[in-house]
């Protein structure tokens, strides 16, 4: 039997896919990470998938870009990636991606804004271990971050609450 993929939609060769995480342009390529599990075909060991394409029609997918941490038992869930152009970071064009860590912990939900820097040009990243937002939040996730004139910009939500925070910097 013979699965027929979709045309101009990109769809992993296999496994469970969800959100888009992030979508950049650099160097004649657009880079797409997705929510993943590359293990299996149901939500679960949330990591980051990636594919490059040129034309928005024709997709490679490439090796997992960010991998859950089994050790710690984090799950990389949604958020959005950056090329940071003003040098903040200390790494001229980097490309920087903002996810939610996701932990359950003696069945308690802990939701943590990270990010993962990346000086290859979003081929492969570098986690930083302590997050750069927290709250008392359980469903505190899904950050957008964009350049905003002279700042940076996240958009962060509260999804118990129905609420969204945005942060400057």
């Amino acid at each position: 039997m013979t699965i027929d993929r979709p045309r101009y939609h990109f769809t992993p060769k296999k496994n469970w896919m969800n959100d888009p995480n992030g979508l950049f342009w650099q160097d004649g390529k657009y880079h797409l990470y997705f929510q993943h599990n590359p293990y299996g075909t149901r939500w679960g060991h949330m990591s980051w998938g990636h594919a490059t394409s040129s034309d928005l029609i024709h997709w490679e997918e490439h090796e997992v870009a960010i991998l859950e941490d089994p050790m710690a038992q984090e799950a990389i869930l949604s958020g959005s990636a950056v090329v940071d152009t003003t040098d903040v970071l200390g790494a001229k064009n980097a490309v920087v991606a903002f996810y939610t860590a996701h932990t359950v912990s003696d069945a308690k939900i802990r939701q943590v804004q990270k990010i993962a820097i990346s000086s290859d040009g979003g081929w492969t990243f570098t986690k930083k271990p302590e997050p750069i937002l927290q709250r008392s939040k359980a469903d505190f996730r899904d950050p957008k971050v964009f350049p905003y004139f002279d700042e940076w910009r996240m958009v962060v939500a509260h999804s118990v609450d129905q609420k969204i925070e945005i942060l400057g910097s």
